[in-house]
């Protein structure tokens, strides 16, 4: 059996049906740290709070914490944080051979199609969302 350690919470090694039930043994396969499981580059990476509706067909709500690792870089489809004029944000990246569009994932917001003379800087990629679902 693994120490004690309070950065360590058992990971059991079955898996839970999120459709038919399966028996569940309670088996312990080892124990799992949160940092080890969302973050891959430490000093890279850095957490943060979305706040709004406007990605929620990507599973991203009010409130759910994100892993964004800023040492990746922003490929078409990633969903990343930017900075459009100042103003930060949470979309997905489109790139369409020189057109930049910053994509909500919920169709009552539009999209953000960078321009020039527009100011825009990538913040880095979201690589995990974190949800609370009992509250």
């Amino acid at each position: 059996m693994p120490e004690e350690n309070d950065d360590k919470i058992p990971l059991f090694a079955e898996s839970v049906a999120a459709g038919f039930p399966s028996p569940a043994r309670g088996d312990i396969d080892s124990t799992l740290s949160l940092d080890e499981l969302c973050v891959r580059h430490p000093t890279a990476t850095y957490f943060i709070r979305a706040r709004g509706e406007s990605m929620l067909g990507a599973g991203i709500g009010d409130g759910d914490v994100l892993v964004v690792d800023r040492s990746l870089p922003a490929h078409d489809g990633d969903i990343i944080i930017a900075a459009v004029d100042g103003a930060f944000t949470v979309k997905r990246l489109e790139k369409r051979g020189k057109a930049v569009r910053l994509l909500p994932e919920n169709p009552a917001f539009s999209p953000i199609a960078l321009t020039p003379g527009m100011q825009a800087e990538f913040f880095g990629v979201v690589t995990y969302v974190v949800k609370q679902v009992k509250r």
